[in-house]
C-alpha cells in the first residue's frame, strides 16, 4: 500500500521549496522555484508578495507532476520570519513586504524604547527592540508611508501571508509570532499593551494558532491549479528556525542537544522549557514549534564571511585549496584575529552599525592565516553566543547544519572553540522537512513531529584537551578586542 504523504512549504528569502515526505519521515520528493530580492535603497530589502505567491504557485504544480497519484494528506508552513506583510480590506498587499534583514527602522527602534522600557519589553516577549523584527517596520511605515498605512487593515509575516492565500483564512502562530517584538511569551498571544501603548490596533494581527493546527483548507480554484487535493489540511507551520529545529529532532523533551548552524548566518538553537530570557536581552528568545520554547545566538555574517573573501580577495580559488591552506595555519593564526561584523552583529551586541575588522596583520601573515582567521573569529563570535546561553540551558551536544559545516577543519576549529561534541548528519533536509512532520503531527498521524524526524549522524567532532589551552587563549584575545 502506498504511504501517506506530506509536503512542507518553505518561503525562504532567494526562493520556496516543497518537500514530499512519508510517514516514515523519508523525502520522497522536493521542487523549487526562486523570485527576485528588491533593494530599493542601501540597507532596504524587499520582496514583493505576489512573486512569492507565484514562485509557490509554480513549485506546488512542480512537485504534483513529479508524484501524480501520491496521496497528499497535508501542507506545513515555514518560512523566513520578521517580514511585514501589510494588507488592505480586500487583502490585497499596499506595498512590498519588508524583509527580515531589513534595516531601516533605526528611528523606530528608538520611539519602541522611549515608550516601553527595555527590561519589561524582553520579560513580556523574549527581546530588546531590534531593527529586523516585524514592529518597527509597523511603524516605520506609519511614520513613513502614512497613506499606506491609512489602507491597512491586515499585518500578517509572510508564511501566514501564503497560508491566508492557500485557504482564505489569516492566521499565526507562536513560532513565528514570537519574532515579531509585540508576542507575549507567557500569555501567547499578541501582547495588547505593547499594541496600544504604541497606538498600534491589536485587530491588525491575525489569531494565533498552535504550530500543528489546521489554519484552512486549500482553496478549490488553487486546488485545480496545482493539481493538490481539493480541502487538503493546510497546517500554521513554524518560523524557519523553529521549523528547522523539529526536523533535527530538537525539542523542550531534551535540553541537552541543540544545533549550530553555519550558514550566510550563524546560529546557535537551544531548546527551553520555559520562556526565561536572557535578562539584557543578548541572545533571542523564541516559542517553538513543539510548543515549548527556545533560545538563539546569532552571527550575522558567519560562513557568509568566507563567501565575501572568497568573492571580493580570491574569486578565482577554489574553496578547497582555501581551507587546505588554512590547515597548515596554527591555532590563533599567527597571532591574527577577525570580528566578524561585516553586517552589523546580533548576539552579544544587537547592533547593527558594528563593522568587521581584521587585528595583527603584518608581512608575516598569508592566506591560509587569513582564512583560518575567518573560520576562528566566527567561532569566537558563536562561542560568545553560547556562554550566553549557558546558565539558561544546559546544553552537552550541538547537531551541525549549513555550508561551513562541510569543512573538517572549520568543524574542528568549532568543537575545540565551543568546548562540546558536534554531530554532522547525513543528510540536512532543512526547514521545510520540519514543516511537513509538523503537517503530520496536524492531521493526527503522529503526537509529536519531532519523533518522526530522522537525524543520521555522518561524522562526530570532539574538542581535543591537547589544545584546550590554546583555544582558550585564543578566545580571551577575540573578546579582549574591540
Amino acid at each position: 500500500m502506498a504511504k501517506k504523504l506530506a509536503l512542507g512549504l518553505d518561503l525562504g528569502t532567494s526562493g520556496v521549496d516543497v518537500l514530499a515526505v512519508d510517514e516514515d519521515g523519508l523525502v520522497i520528493a522536493e521542487s523549487h522555484a526562486s523570485y527576485p530580492l528588491l533593494t530599493p535603497q542601501p540597507g532596504w530589502t524587499e520582496q514583493r508578495s505576489e512573486d512569492w505567491w507565484q514562485g509557490v504557485l509554480k513549485a506546488l504544480k512542480t512537485l504534483r507532476e513529479k508524484l501524480p497519484e501520491a496521496e497528499i494528506i497535508a501542507l506545513g508552513l515555514t518560512g523566513q520570519m520578521h517580514g511585514m506583510v501589510a494588507l488592505d480590506a480586500q487583502g490585497e498587499a499596499v506595498r512590498p513586504a519588508l524583509l527580515w534583514n531589513d534595516q531601516r527602522t533605526g528611528d523606530y527602534i528608538a520611539e519602541i524604547e522611549a515608550a516601553i522600557p527595555r527590561k519589561d519589553l524582553i520579560q513580556r516577549t523574549g527581546n530588546p527592540a531590534i531593527t529586523g523584527f516585524q514592529l518597527a517596520k509597523v511603524l516605520w511605515l506609519r511614520g513613513e508611508e502614512p497613506e499606506n498605512f491609512a489602507r491597512t487593515r491586515h499585518i500578517l509575516l509572510p508564511k501566514d501571508f501564503i497560508g491566508y492565500k492557500l485557504t482564505g483564512n489569516m492566521a499565526a502562530e507562536p513560532a513565528d509570532a514570537s519574532g515579531s517584538n509585540c508576542y507575549n511569551l507567557l500569555k501567547r498571544d499578541w501582547d495588547h499593551d505593547i499594541l496600544t501603548t504604541l497606538k498600534l490596533n491589536p485587530n491588525l494581527y491575525p489569531q494565533v494558532a498552535r504550530s500543528h493546527d489546521v489554519v484552512g483548507r486549500l482553496k478549490p480554484d488553487i486546488a485545480q491549479e496545482t493539481g493538490l487535493p481539493s480541502d487538503l489540511p493546510i497546517i500554521a507551520g513554524a518560523g524557519d528556525n523553529a521549523a528547522a529545529g523539529i526536523g533535527l529532532g530538537l525539542s523542550s523533551a531534551n535540553l541537552q542537544r541543540g544545533s549550530v548552524s553555519l550558514g550566510t548566518s550563524g546560529v546557535i538553537f537551544a531548546p527551553l522549557k520555559e520562556p526565561t530570557p536572557d535578562p539584557e536581552g543578548r541572545v533571542h528568545l523564541f516559542a517553538h514549534g513543539d510548543g515549548g520554547f527556545n533560545l538563539l545566538a546569532v552571527t550575522l555574517s558567519a560562513a557568509g564571511s568566507l563567501q565575501w573573501f572568497h568573492d571580493t580577495l580570491s574569486p578565482d580559488t577554489p574553496f578547497e585549496l582555501l581551507n587546505q591552506e588554512a590547515s597548515q595555519s596554527p591555532v590563533g593564526s599567527r597571532g591574527l584575529c577577525f570580528k566578524p561584523y561585516l553586517a552589523g552583529e546580533r548576539t552579544p551586541h544587537m547592533n547593527p552599525h558594528l563593522r568587521g575588522s581584521w587585528h595583527g596583520l603584518s608581512l608575516a601573515a598569508n592566506r591560509g592565516d587569513i582564512v583560518r582567521s575567518i573560520m576562528e573569529g566566527v567561532a569566537c563570535s558563536l562561542r560568545e553566543g553560547l556562554d550566553l546561553i549557558k546558565p539558561l540551558n544546559p546544553l552537552t551536544e550541538l547537531l551541525t547544519t549549513g555550508g561551513g559545516s562541510k569543512s573538517p577543519l572549520w568543524m574542528d576549529i568549532m568543537t575545540n572553540t565551543l568546548a562540546l561534541p558536534l554531530h554532522s548528519p547525513k543528510a540536512e533536509l532543512g526547514a521545510a522537512y520540519g514543516a511537513a512532520l509538523l503537517a503530520f503531527q496536524g492531521v493526527g498521524l503522529t503526537e509529536e513531529a519531532v519523533k518522526l524526524a530522522k537525524v543520521d549522524i555522518a561524522r562526530r567532532y570532539e574538542p581535543n584537551q591537547g589544545f584546550q589551552a590554546d583555544y582558550e587563549n585564543l578566545y580571551k584575545r577575540y573578546q579582549a578586542l574591540i
